[in-house]
């Protein structure tokens, strides 16, 4: 489990108290709110929360593909061994990190042969002649199990399905041999045995490479499946960062208790389903130091107008909450 506190330069990326505005009204908050988060070499976290939570904003960030319109501020971003707030991300995109999108027919170009999209990649970030650059696509798509993949080659999106789409995406974001994979909600709209099969390479590529992988998700069960360490965030802030098994069985903040308990797998009956109460707060100037305070039955005065500390215990589980369970 990652110790945000400590000063660790091997970190695939370290983050301290980012924080990411946009406009220039003063009465509007920031939309992600002082996160700070490391991934080490080969390791693969989870990023889980409601819809509206600041994840892919989070992720798209990391990339260096933010909306020109935002305004960034942190401590410290470092990306694959890049001071980013220094040098910028010239060098980084598809070659040190790699990002799968959620709605990959979206992200293809409809009238743009599947192999082109890759050689693309290829003649941006890799040297080599065209025929090797085609070699060197065919075998990507092999590498994520699409079938006869010199055939697909010329295939256009349309004539693949959405799993196979998906392939595409991971094998256009894997060409550059990123150290650090973002999977921005890499399952969207596919069925359960697609959305296995579609995870279980992402995980294969991110070991046998030793590369650093964010899994970016809804689905508490699909981070419990395929993550070694869960962050969790809630309207911008992160709340709780933990290793799966001390998560799913310790959870220290009321919002990832209740987020679990409205996940079908932790319940016996249907009946037994709750919903999260509330909603994620507009942010205004009326928003509550805890974001979550509106919805929270253990919340004080000092929730509403103290930013909560980190409660960090011996096993590196953190929480960012004044009344910790």
């Amino acid at each position: 489990m990652t110790d945000v506190t400590a000063d660790n330069a091997a970190m695939l990326l370290r983050m301290r108290d980012l924080s990411i505005r946009f406009g220039d009204s003063a009465q509007r908050l920031p939309t992600v709110d002082r996160v700070s988060l490391d991934i080490a070499p080969g390791e693969i976290v989870a990023l889980v929360g409601e819809s509206g939570s600041g994840k892919s904003l989070l992720a798209h960030t990391i990339a260096g593909i933010l909306d020109p319109a935002a305004k960034l501020d942190a401590t410290t971003l470092d990306v694959a061994g890049v001071n980013v707030l220094a040098e910028g991300w010239d060098g980084l995109r598809g070659r040190r990190v790699g990002i799968v999108f959620q709605n990959s027919r979206a992200a293809l170009n409809p009238v743009r042969k599947i192999g082109q999209h890759i050689v693309d990649v290829l003649r941006a970030h890799t040297d080599g002649r065209r025929g090797a650059r085609r070699e060197a696509a065919i075998q990507a798509l092999a590498s994520v199990r699409i079938p006869d993949a010199v055939r697909r080659f010329d295939a256009y999106p349309g004539e693949l399905s959405g799993g196979m789409c998906q392939r595409v995406m991971l094998a256009l974001a894997l060409a550059g041999n990123p150290s650090l994979l973002i999977a921005d909600e890499p399952t969207t709209g596919l069925d359960v045995t697609t959305q296995a099969a579609i995870l279980a390479l992402i995980v294969e590529h991110a070991r046998a490479r030793g590369m650093a992988t964010l899994l970016i998700t809804h689905d508490l069960e699909l981070a419990r499946a395929y993550a070694e360490r869960v962050v969790v965030m809630h309207a911008g802030q992160i709340v709780e960062d933990a290793s799966v098994a001390a998560l799913f069985t310790q959870s220290h903040h009321p919002y990832s208790r209740l987020l679990i308990g409205a996940t079908p797998a932790a319940i016996d009956h249907v009946e037994a389903l709750t919903g999260i109460p509330g909603t994620i707060p507009a942010l205004d100037t009326q928003t509550p130091a805890c974001r979550f305070a509106d919805r929270c039955n253990r919340v004080d005065e000092r929730c509403r107008s103290t930013f909560p500390m980190p409660v960090i215990d011996a096993n590196g589980h953190r929480s960012m909450c004044w009344h910790p369970s």
